[in-house]
C-alpha cells in the first residue's frame, strides 16, 4: 500500500476516522480508495453524494506530497492504521486517528501500558505520588503515556526517565515544534527511550480544540488511566470521562475535601467514574498484574488521608525534604509552637505516617 496514498487519507477533508475505516473494509487500501469512483463509493453506508462532494482527493494528495518530505527529513515515521505497529488498545477505539506520526525508540504495543494525566499546576504533595507511582510501575516493564503538559504530565514523563523507563508523550500539534517550549529538554531525552507521538501532521499549531482530541489517544492506548491531583474542570477529567466511555479502567488518588487540585479526583470517585487508589500497589493488583523475576521491593506510599490541619502541614514539609529533618528545623519551617509540634508529631508517629530518628529528627515512612 502506497505511503504517499495512507498519508493523503489523513488531510481529506471532512472525512472523519470512523468513515475512513468503512473505505478501507470496502475497499481494501488507502490507494484504492483514491482510485474508485464515486459510482463505486455510493454503495458503502454512510456515503452520500453530498459527502463525495465535499473530499477533495487532489488536494489531499499535494498535502500529503509536502509532509513525505517533512517526514523523511526529521526521521519521523508514519503508522498507518492498518500497520502492525499500530497500537492495538487504541486500534479497539471506534474513533481512533487513521494515521499517527512517531518519533523516538517506542513500542506501542508492550504487555503494559498505562496513561498518567492530571493538572498542570501540580503540588509537592502530587508530584510525590507521580514519583512513587511510577517507581512501583518500574517492576511491570510498563510503558507510561502522558500528554508533555506542565505539571503532572512533564512530572510522569521526569519520572520515567529517572528510572529509565520507556515513556510517550501525546501531542495536540505537529512534530515541527513543542508545546509548552520549556518541556523541549526533556521531549529530546524522551527519544532515546519513547517518544513523539501525534495525530496531527506538520503545521498544525498547539490550538485549544487539539488537546480534547488528543486525549482520546492518550485514554485509548493504555490499558489503565491514573488520574493525579486535577481540578473538576480540565484536561485530566476529560481524559477519564474518554476513558470511560471506552470501557478503559479509570483509577484516582484521592485527596483532602477543600483542596482545589484534589477536587478532581474526589468528583470521580464518588461518582464511580474512577476507583479508589490508597497506595501504589493498588494499581498492580486490580489488574492482575504479576512482577518481573528481577523486579525490586519498593516501599509502599500510604497517602495521609486522616491526618488533622496541622498533621498535614508538618507532612508536607517532610515531604519536600529528602533528608531527615530537625525538631528545631520544623518548627521554624511549620510556625509552630515547640509543644504543639511534638504532639503532632507523636501521633503522626504512632499512626506510621512519619519515624523518629537519633538526634531528634524525623522523615517520612
Amino acid at each position: 500500500m502506497s505511503l504517499h496514498h495512507k498519508i493523503a487519507l489523513s488531510f481529506v477533508k471532512n472525512l472523519g476516522p470512523s468513515l475512513a475505516k468503512s473505505l478501507l473494509a470496502y475497499l481494501g487500501s488507502a490507494e484504492d480508495i483514491f482510485r474508485s469512483s464515486p459510482t463505486k463509493m455510493l454503495k458503502i453506508p454512510g456515503v452520500g453524494d453530498k459527502r463525495i462532494a465535499q473530499w477533495d482527493f487532489d488536494d489531499a494528495l499535494k498535502k500529503a506530497e509536502r509532509e513525505l518530505i517533512f517526514i523523511e527529513k526529521q526521521g519521523v515515521e508514519p503508522i498507518f492504521y492498518t500497520d502492525g505497529k499500530y497500537p492495538k488498545r487504541l486500534k479497539n477505539c471506534g474513533d481512533s486517528p487513521i494515521l499517527l506520526y512517531a518519533k523516538g525508540k517506542m513500542e506501542l504495543n508492550p504487555p503494559h501500558i498505562i496513561s498518567i494525566v492530571g493538572t498542570r499546576n501540580a503540588t509537592d504533595y502530587g508530584r510525590q505520588l507521580c514519583r512513587q507511582l511510577v517507581e512501583e510501575l518500574q517492576q511491570y516493564n510498563v510503558l507510561i503515556v502522558s500528554g508533555l503538559a506542565l505539571g503532572i504530565d512533564v512530572a510522569a514523563h521526569k519520572e520515567c526517565l529517572r528510572l529509565n523507563m520507556p515513556t510517550v508523550g501525546v501531542l495536540g500539534h505537529g512534530l515541527d515544534r513543542l508545546y509548552p517550549s520549556q518541556n523541549r529538554a526533556t521531549a529530546d531525552r524522551m527519544l532515546e527511550n519513547g517518544g513523539l507521538l501525534t495525530e496531527y501532521p506538520s503545521g498544525t499549531v498547539p490550538d485549544r480544540e487539539n488537546f480534547p482530541q488528543r486525549n482520546r489517544i492518550v485514554a485509548g492506548i493504555a490499558d489503565a488511566t491514573v488520574v493525579i491531583e486535577a481540578g473538576i474542570k480540565g484536561g485530566a477529567l476529560i481524559t477519564a470521562e474518554i476513558a470511560n466511555s471506552y470501557n478503559k479502567d479509570v483509577f484516582a488518588f484521592p485527596g483532602r475535601l477543600g483542596d482545589d487540585f484534589s477536587e478532581g479526583c474526589n468528583f470521580l470517585i464518588r461518582n464511580n467514574k474512577a476507583a479508589l487508589l490508597t497506595c501504589m500497589a493498588d494499581l498492580a493488583f486490580s489488574l492482575g498484574w504479576e512482577k518481573t523475576d528481577h523486579a525490586k521491593p519498593v516501599e509502599q506510599f500510604v497517602l495521609p488521608l486522616d491526618l488533622s490541619v496541622d498533621e498535614r502541614l508538618i507532612f508536607d514539609i517532610l515531604l519536600q525534604h529528602k533528608v531527615p529533618l530537625a525538631i528545631d528545623d520544623l518548627t521554624i519551617k511549620a510556625n509552630m509552637p515547640m509543644s504543639a509540634l511534638a504532639m503532632n508529631l507523636l501521633n503522626m508517629e504512632m499512626q506510621g505516617y512519619i519515624r523518629s530518628l537519633p538526634g531528634k529528627t524525623y522523615k517520612i515512612n
